[in-house]
């Protein structure tokens, strides 16, 4: 995802990235990856709960949360949603980019 923020930017597109992690694992985290956009904590699970994505129990682990990707427009409409149970699956980004830029046409 790393490599394609800069597009999605260029269609007024804003990248963040949300894990159910402690603040400091996230920055150690972001910079080791140099990443260009926020990594934010949803470290009490309130976000993925919310957006239907928490795990009850994944390999031993309670409230973690399951790969996904959200397009979310101006207006707070999810207007695409992938969710996997396979944390090892990435997701489709030319599937996000399309819908992105199909909200910014």
């Amino acid at each position: 995802m790393g490599q394609r923020s800069k597009p999605l930017s260029d269609l007024g597109c804003s990248t963040v990235a949300i894990a159910v992690s402690a603040v400091y694992a996230q920055q150690a985290f972001a910079r080791s990856l140099d990443l260009p956009f926020p990594l934010l904590s949803d470290w009490g699970g309130a976000t993925s709960r919310a957006y239907g994505v928490e795990y009850h129990v994944w390999k031993g682990h309670a409230g973690l949360a399951k790969r996904s990707v959200f397009v979310v427009d101006a207006g707070g409409i999810i207007r695409y949603r992938w969710v996997t149970d396979d944390a090892a699956v990435q997701p489709d980004f030319d599937a996000v980019e399309t819908v992105v830029a199909a909200i910014a046409a």
